[in-house]
């Protein structure tokens, strides 16, 4: 669990996740041939006067280099960020030469190659390229790139470009020929095809807008679940033929020409009952999970004429307790250790505890595993993965602590089941993704995400607490972040955020079952206006009100990461581009007036009444060192931070992280606690812990007090900003 915090911050460390640049969208296609030596494929012809790129041997990072002979190298990665530059190229490359090319031998796959055009590098002028898989032969890969190469301009005479060979060191690589050529047929079509694709889904992006805005004469007003039936309520308008229709997670609703279920209707106000659990393709779907739509006949087919709704009512099988947070004080990715008793000495009230569901999920009955049956199909639950999750949650549920889980799918490659891994990996996905957007777009995917939520909603909401609790479920991580850490590939925002919804409500509808109080939340970086990747948090939640607003509300809220600008900078009173408008760049520690303004807003409301639960899930301050300034600027940091969230009620809590320094987090020390290998003092406390401790308590003020002098500040009042709208 611990382990998968850290995974995530090291590869995002080592792709710059400073945000100090904005990737850009990128509309060319990613698609790598391989083709090992001897085997047919589409011929590639090479012109006698080819120009081959040269490494420029001074420019290695992290990897040891010898050229071979004209046109070749041998590498070897000794580091986690090898990468090296290319020679100034002679002269200018010809338009028609849009795919690099190259041969290739590796002892391991390099799963992230990432390329960026230089002379100006920067990760807004770069993109990743597919596994390149291991080989002991000779491989030809190719990268097809002219919309990169347009948009950068790449290609004059003294142009150069990076190559970042994966996170991994002690991989042996074998890379000859460097060139760039014209695409082949093959190619060509592969491109024509991706062209194809990318103005149908602009068309479908369209499509959500016009959506969202328009008002529909029609309108359903209740879907309500119970044990064995499904109710919606509702009233058309208008003269003609018009049907109930259901929308199920695998549909795209605006691009949806004929439906699965229609139901006939002949009254104007109308409450029409199915029954809940149908049989389609060898499984039994639980309609739990689809919405309604209202449809009229027209001269071009059938018509949207509602919006579409997703139950309202989930009738609950048992009643549990709502969870109630005792104070702000909270830890981020909580795991079994042997200073456990920091929840108690620090007075902590709630927790997250990441939960990889694939890397404990089989398709057949693997040794020592749970059996579940979901939808007519079994699954199966490691029970020593799940022996981990279980003494951390029966420890809190033990202090009423309130529990996050955060649910996190990963790339098939890592999957513990290649099975699982297959169903659950979103067909969209692409290489620079950490983790993935669950795939919803087929019946057997739906069916085992759905399972894995519905195991862990049983085992982890009993009256009894057996197993210990989950209060709440941060939907995967950052998602404004969508390439690395909840990928589903280069989409438009709208398509994008419509599948995170569709996960969102599932998770929602199949916990309400075990749980009335159950609550999802979605997760953010700091970004707010700008996007760190491909889309803003503030574009991203608006668009989520607007759905909710439009297909029947649900209990969201908002997990937000607001690190400083810089993760190694303690300093977040600093930090530029964290200003109090409500379209700053970012939301730091610094400006977390923006985001207790949004959450209060009464347009933002859950039902316009309630105000969606906001806590800081994922957040710290950094040491440089374990020198005492170092140290003191980190309290302060907190220090800073905690003043103002304290006095913020929109903010409902913190989660700190790191809980503990990691060695393998890129040299970040923002853990309470330091390293637990460290030389002096292993897992000592640090002048935050002490901090964190008294925070909240009768000796705030006193402890707090060293922390001014660094802040600048006399009184603690002089933090506090007002957002201009």
């Amino acid at each position: 669990m611990q382990q998968a915090i850290t995974n995530r911050r090291n590869r995002a460390l080592g792709r710059c996740r400073l945000y100090m640049a904005v990737l850009i969208i990128s509309s060319g296609i990613l698609q790598a041939c391989q083709k090992e030596e001897g085997k047919t494929g589409a011929p590639i012809i090479v012109k006698s006067n080819t120009q081959y790129l040269k490494f420029n041997l001074a420019s290695a990072n992290q990897l040891t280099i010898s050229k071979d002979d004209k046109n070749g190298y041998s590498i070897t990665t000794t580091g986690g960020d090898p990468y090296i530059m290319t020679e100034e190229i002679s002269k200018a490359r010809h338009a028609d030469s849009v795919v690099l090319s190259f041969e290739y031998k590796s002892s391991k796959d390099i799963d992230r190659l990432q390329v960026f055009f230089g002379p100006d590098i920067a990760e807004s002028r770069s993109l990743f390229g597919p596994l390149l898989s291991a080989s002991s032969g000779w491989r030809t890969y190719s990268l097809i790139m002219p919309k990169e190469l347009e948009k950068f301009s790449w290609g004059k005479a003294g142009d150069i470009l990076r190559f970042d060979f994966g996170t991994e060191s002690g991989v042996n690589l074998a890379i000859r020929n460097i060139y760039f050529r014209k695409m082949n047929a093959l190619e060509l079509h592969a491109f024509e095809e991706e062209e194809a694709r990318i103005r149908q889904e602009e068309s479908i992006q369209r499509a959500w807008e016009e959506y969202l805005a328009k008002d529909y004469a029609s309108k359903i007003s209740e879907v309500k679940i119970d044990a064995t039936t499904v109710t919606i309520t509702g009233e058309y308008n208008g003269d003609g033929a018009f049907s109930l229709c259901e929308v199920v997670p695998m549909d795209t609703l605006v691009a949806m020409k004929s439906f699965r279920e229609r139901t006939p209707l002949d009254s104007r106000s109308f409450q029409v009952t199915l029954p809940r659990f149908v049989t389609r393709n060898g499984l039994n779907y639980d309609r739990l999970l689809s919405r309604w739509v209202i449809v009229k006949e027209g001269g071009n087919g059938l018509l949207i004429d509602s919006h579409a709704r997703y139950p309202d009512l989930i009738a609950a099988q048992q009643s549990m307790p709502p969870g109630v947070l005792k104070s702000k004080k909270g830890l981020g990715g909580f795991f079994m250790n042997s200073f456990a008793s920091d929840l108690d000495l620090l007075g902590i009230t709630s927790i997250t505890i990441n939960i990889p569901i694939t890397a404990m999920m089989y398709a057949y009955p693997a040794a020592n595993t749970i059996e579940h049956e979901y939808g007519g199909r079994r699954y199966y639950f490691s029970r020593n993965y799940l022996n981990g999750i279980d003494e951390a949650l029966r420890l809190t549920a033990s202090r009423e602590i309130v529990v996050a889980a955060i649910i996190l799918i990963q790339k098939a490659a890592e999957c513990v089941d290649p099975e699982i891994g297959r169903l659950l990996q979103h067909p969209a996905y692409t290489p620079e993704g950490i983790y993935t957007m669950p795939n919803l777009t087929t019946d057997r995917g739906v069916n085992c995400y759905a399972a894995a939520l519905d195991f862990l909603a049983s085992r982890y909401n009993r009256p009894d607490n057996g197993n210990g609790r989950i209060h709440k479920w941060i939907m995967h991580n950052e998602v404004d972040a969508g390439l690395t850490w909840t990928n589903m590939g280069r989409k438009p925002m709208m398509i994008y955020l419509e599948s995170y919804l569709s996960s969102m409500r599932i998770c929602h509808a199949v916990t309400r079952q075990y749980d009335p109080h159950s609550e999802v939340m979605g997760s953010f970086t700091h970004s707010w206006s700008e996007p760190v990747e491909l889309y803003s948090s503030k574009e991203m939640l608006t668009a989520m009100q607007k759905f909710s607003i439009r297909e029947g509300d649900f209990q969201w809220g908002v997990a937000y990461h607001p690190y400083p600008q810089d993760l190694n900078e303690p300093k977040t009173w600093n930090d530029t581009r964290a200003t109090f408008s409500i379209n700053t760049p970012l939301v730091t520690f610094k400006n977390l007036e923006v985001i207790d303004y949004w959450i209060r807003k009464n347009e933002n409301r859950y039902l316009s009444s309630q105000k969606r639960t906001l806590w800081l899930s994922e957040n710290g301050t950094n040491s440089r060192s374990y020198s005492n300034k170092d140290l003191m600027e980190q309290a302060a940091g907190f220090a800073y931070a905690w003043k103002k969230l304290s006095l913020l009620e929109g903010i409902d809590a913190i989660q700190w992280h790191n809980w503990i320094d990691n060695r393998t987090e890129f040299g970040l020390r923002i853990g309470l606690r330091r390293f637990p290998d460290d030389e002096t003092e292993p897992g000592g406390v640090k002048p935050v812990w002490y901090a964190y401790q008294a925070a909240g308590t009768e000796r705030e003020d006193e402890v707090f007090e060293p922390y001014r002098s660094i802040i600048g500040i006399r009184q603690w009042n002089e933090i506090m900003h007002n957002v201009i709208p």
